[in-house]
Formats: structure tokens, C-alpha cells, sequence
């Protein structure tokens, strides 16, 4: 019996943390049922709470027949879809290259906490860039050279971190949208992976619906 899952998510203008899982399972052509929560508003946690334990989204339901898991943090919910459907080559195959991915998605997971306070995400705005400390100039400079080392080392037509898409492009992809939104400058090849993410069809999906709700608040 193959299982239904539901993507509980908080607003795509803003939800960094909900377009992580909602990417790689677009990537991965898994099917599911998204049901979006609108953030920041007084009835904000009321909603979520029914869904995820933490009070927080993403939080991911599983379905099969009589049995119902539920799965939240961005990071737990790509795990658990990896195992589940390893077909989905949502990790690199070979172990070395894997460790590699898993530790830079990590790094993302749990740190650049000056790079997120001066770059919120808003992605269906353009805002200049802001004063940047030497703190968000060096989390920036990081990023840049973990997007660079495996670029070079994983180099193959696709363009993405480890070859393939992977779970580490799903997690870096809300930085790439908050360097376009305040326009960050970039060197060459971490320009050119940020134009290759923001054009994934499933992006294209995300940016739209982002504006969309914009437009109506």
C-alpha cells in the first residue's frame, strides 16, 4: 500500500523552512497534499498545533491505511522521505560523497543565524542591499565556498551541489532566494547555480504563489 502524505507549510513568501521539504519532494516527483498556514497572524499556532507536535511547520503526515506518523523539522521530514523512497536518490549514492552533503546541509540546518536576521526571506520582493556586518559577510563567504568546493569537485551537466539534485540544494535554495531578493553580489559560479536553482520549475511554482499571496494581503 503506498502511503499519502500531507506537507502542512507556512507562507511561501516567507516559509524558508517549509520550502526545503516542499522542493525535494517536488524534485523527487512524490506526490502529496499541501496545506498552507498562514504565518504571523493570532490564529497562526492554533492551526498548526493539531499538526505538528513542536508548533511549528513544515510537518509532514504519513498515511498507510489505519497507521498515521507524523514527521516535522525540515530536516527530519527529507530524512525519513530518503529512507522511504531511496529510489528517489534524494542523497548522493556513494558514502563518501553523502557524508559530504549531509554535513553541509547540516551546517545550514542549525547556523548562519546573522545571514537570516539580515536577509529575511522575501521572495516576491526586491529590496537593496543592507548594511552588512562582518559577521553576515563572513556566514555569506561560507556559503559561497561550500556552493564552490562542491561544484568543482561534483562537477557534471545537471549543475547542482553533488551532481544530482540532492537534499543540500532543497536546503540552500531559500538563500538563494533571499541573495536575489537584496541582490547579493556573487562570484561567477555561485551566480550561475543560484540562476539554475530559481529556474527549477517547482521554484518558478513557489516564487508565483509567493507573489500571489503578497498581491492579496
Amino acid at each position: 500500500m503506498s502511503a499519502r502524505y500531507t506537507l502542512f507549510i507556512g507562507s511561501k513568501n516567507t516559509s524558508s523552512w517549509s520550502l526545503r521539504p516542499w522542493l525535494a519532494m517536488k524534485m523527487a516527483n512524490l506526490p502529496f497534499e499541501e496545506v498552507l498556514i498562514a504565518l504571523r497572524r493570532p490564529e497562526t499556532k492554533e492551526k498548526i498545533k493539531p499538526h505538528s507536535p513542536s508548533g511549528k511547520v513544515p510537518a509532514l503526515r504519513i498515511e498507510e491505511g489505519a497507521r498515521v506518523q507524523t514527521v516535522w523539522d525540515s530536516l527530519a521530514i527529507c530524512e525519513t522521505l530518503a529512507e522511504r523512497h531511496p529510489g528517489a536518490h534524494l542523497w548522493p549514492a556513494d558514502a563518501s560523497t553523502r557524508a559530504e552533503a549531509r554535513s553541509v546541509t547540516a551546517e545550514m540546518h542549525s547556523g548562519f543565524p546573522d545571514l537570516r536576521n539580515a536577509l529575511s526571506m522575501d521572495i516576491a520582493r526586491r529590496h537593496p542591499v543592507p548594511a552588512l556586518d562582518e559577521a553576515v559577510q563572513g556566514q555569506i563567504t561560507r556559503v559561497v565556498a561550500i556552493w564552490e568546493a562542491a561544484l568543482m569537485r561534483y562537477k557534471n551537466e545537471a549543475g547542482f551541489l553533488f551532481g544530482e539534485f540532492s537534499i543540500a540544494d532543497a536546503f540552500y535554495a531559500p538563500v538563494v532566494t533571499r541573495f536575489q531578493t537584496y541582490g547579493i553580489p556573487l562570484p561567477a559560479v555561485a551566480q550561475a547555480y543560484t540562476q539554475r536553482i530559481v529556474a527549477l520549475a517547482p521554484m518558478r511554482e513557489w516564487e508565483i504563489a509567493a507573489k500571489a499571496q503578497v498581491a492579496k494581503e
